[in-house]
């Protein structure tokens, strides 16, 4: 399997700094970041590692769950993913990614609403991403649409 990149060019200090965060692999894009806009509620076009990071999440568990809908005997029609990333000030100092809630809706035949979550459940539980962020608490709310 291959590896990605993603690489940030960062200039000055956390409060008044800023950098962008490239996205090698795949050459889609380059995104501005800074502490101050992503500790802000507004982003004001500006992405954060939170953001990024749902990104993964999201992409990756609709990927798992439709493979796990599909080896239940289901076809998916469509999934709509969300992942909502929390960062708070962590006790021991800084911050930290406190939560992860995810947030499935699905257009799926052949699988009832249990069977649907079931699969919902086992996805959340083994897909890559979910597995590389052991130890922050994620949540599933699934139901089909």
């Amino acid at each position: 399997m291959p590896t990605r990149t993603a690489r940030t060019a960062w200039n000055g200090s956390l409060a008044e700094g800023s950098g962008q965060v490239e996205l090698s692999s795949s050459k889609v894009g380059t995104f501005d970041v800074s502490f101050p806009k992503r500790a802000a509620d507004d982003a004001d076009g500006t992405t954060s590692p939170e953001e990024l990071i749902g990104a993964a999440h999201s992409s990756c568990y609709a990927m798992q769950l439709s493979a796990l809908v599909g080896e239940a005997g289901g076809t998916v029609q469509s999934l709509e993913v969300s992942a909502d990333v929390e960062l708070r000030p962590d006790p021991a100092g800084g911050f930290r990614i406190s939560g992860i809630a995810l947030t499935v809706r699905g257009e799926v035949e052949g699988l009832d609403a249990d069977g649907f979550t079931k699969a919902a459940q086992d996805a959340k539980d083994t897909c890559p991403v979910s597995k590389a962020l052991t130890g922050t608490s994620i949540t599933l709310d699934a139901a089909l649409s």
